[in-house]
């Protein structure tokens, strides 16, 4: 299954925090996480958080609704999750922790739905020019959002750094 979300065309972006992986790994794998750290969640419910088992349903501040399935989780290194409105299309999502020193970074790496039926060689300028930039803009600010919550124990303003045309009201 992995291998299919896998041949799509994808977004990445890493952050630094002043933590160590054990605390970015307490940061991002803790249940209902992103109602104090995501600048555009509404809410964030948790389905399911079990040992093997880690589901939940994101609202975003314009109302969209996506339900995250887990689909690997590595205790301190990080986890991969299909994400998408219930029985619609899904992007596949990986969240990676690395040592940096004394330091951790966090990179998430997005593998969307959107453009997945076309060959990459028809998708790859819709990718660059209208998928990419807005998936840049959204993954900085979702990580700008765990940053800040690390670093300042508050929870993040919605659309602290700028508004999103796919997420925000």
């Amino acid at each position: 299954m992995k291998s299919y979300y896998l041949r799509r065309l994808t977004v990445s972006q890493s952050i630094e925090f002043d933590l160590d992986t054990e605390q970015l790994w307490e940061l991002i794998s803790a249940g209902g996480n992103l109602n104090s750290s995501h600048p555009f969640c509404k809410t964030n419910e948790v389905i399911i958080w079990e040992n093997e088992k880690h589901r939940d349903r994101l609202v975003y501040l314009n109302g969209r609704t996506y339900i995250r399935n887990f689909q690997t989780w590595e205790e301190g290194k990080g986890y991969t999750l299909l994400i998408g409105e219930e029985n619609g299309p899904q992007s596949f999502v990986e969240w990676i922790i690395d040592s940096v020193g004394d330091k951790s970074k966090l990179t998430i790496t997005v593998y969307p739905f959107m453009l997945a039926k076309l060959p990459k060689i028809l998708a790859f300028i819709p990718h660059k020019l209208w998928v990419q930039p807005r998936l840049n803009s959204y993954l900085k600010s979702v990580l700008m959002g765990f940053n800040h919550y690390a670093t300042t124990e508050e929870i993040v303003p919605r659309n602290h750094f700028g508004k999103h045309p796919w997420f925000s009201d």
